[in-house]
């Protein structure tokens, strides 16, 4: 199984970005997919995850309110798209997959993508 992530970049503070993750195939193994950062200095936290059937959807509570998550079936990508960025959204943003639903630690997570960089600036 192979991710691949994109989107990342640079945007001021009060701004919006959308970062995409492609899975190269749907197995059980890849029931859930996940949106993780890491800040510089900082543990590997969760962000998002989302179930590929029913689309049910869970957040940190650091971000309810401005990301959304969602995903594709035909295209096996899903989407992160982030409003009302904050400076301390700055972070290396991953995707990973997974078999279980409702975990937010990392290590339920089995496969993982390279990670794109966000940069908010105040």
């Amino acid at each position: 199984v192979q991710l691949q992530a994109s989107g990342g970049g640079l945007v001021q503070a009060g701004g919006s970005l959308r970062l995409s993750c492609s899975v190269s195939t749907l197995t059980t193994d890849t029931n859930i997919m996940g949106w993780f950062r890491q800040a510089p200095g900082k543990e590997r936290e969760f962000v998002a995850q989302i179930r590929w059937r029913s689309g049910s959807t869970n957040y940190a509570d650091s971000v309810k309110g401005r990301f959304t998550i969602s995903r594709d079936g035909v295209l096996r990508t899903v989407f992160l798209q982030m409003n009302s960025l904050k400076p301390e959204d700055t972070a290396v943003y991953y995707c990973a997959t997974g078999p279980h639903y409702g975990y937010t630690e990392h290590y339920r997570y089995n496969y993982w993508g390279r990670g794109t960089l966000v940069t908010v600036s105040s």
